[in-house]
């Protein structure tokens, strides 16, 4: 009867909140249980769907997994201020406060245990996260070196020193200081300028 369509039948676009749902079931399973123990079973439950609604996206685990990463998109830039060590410790603040929402640094260990029998993981995260983010810290300090502030060729290791601080403190199970972006900003700032150490810029 005409005006009495079943919402559910044949034909319905696909649901937006749906997809969204398994997307971000997908990835906290990926950083909870790791590639090889979740499931699709699993990602169903957790995102209130049928894994048949799972099947009629992706095909395999890989297809969800992989589609979930790409989905990760780094949040929008924070703000340039013009300053440079303003500008980086906004980058590297806001960065910290993305791995810890996503889980990140299980993600990232589950990307690399699985980098011999699913490259594709490792190289979506890289894609998504990894090089959007070093790219925002490259593009602050070419700024700086554009306008006189200092002199160097290569911004990859410099870029490098910014990000390496927080990974070392996680692995040393130093994570959660807030100050550690500062600390790293003036630690780079210092060597880069030729500025002797001094309060507030050593990093310890």
């Amino acid at each position: 009867m005409a005006g009495t369509r079943n919402p559910h039948s044949a034909g319905r676009p696909r649901s937006a909140e749906k997809e969204a749902a398994i997307l971000s079931a997908a990835l906290g399973l990926l950083a909870s249980q790791g590639y090889t123990r979740m499931s699709l079973g699993q990602v169903a439950a957790t995102a209130g769907v049928s894994t048949s609604t799972i099947h009629l996206r992706w095909k395999t685990k890989a297809d969800l997994v992989t589609a979930a990463l790409a989905s990760a998109r780094m949040a929008d830039a924070p703000p340039a201020s013009g300053d440079l060590r303003t500008d980086l410790i906004a980058i590297l603040v806001d960065f910290s406060a993305t791995i810890e929402r996503v889980n990140g640094m299980a993600l990232i260990g589950t990307c690399l245990a699985e980098e011999a029998h699913t490259p594709e993981l490792l190289a979506l995260l890289r894609q998504r996260t990894v090089l959007p983010r070093r790219a925002l810290l490259r593009e602050a300090l070419e700024r700086a070196r554009a306008a006189g502030e200092f002199e160097a060729e290569d911004l990859e290791p410099l870029v490098s020193a910014l990000l390496g601080p927080f990974y070392a403190d996680y692995m040393a199970g130093r994570s959660g200081d807030p100050g550690w972006a500062a600390r790293a900003v003036d630690l780079v700032l210092a060597g880069l300028r030729g500025l002797p150490e001094g309060p507030g810029i050593a990093y310890s």
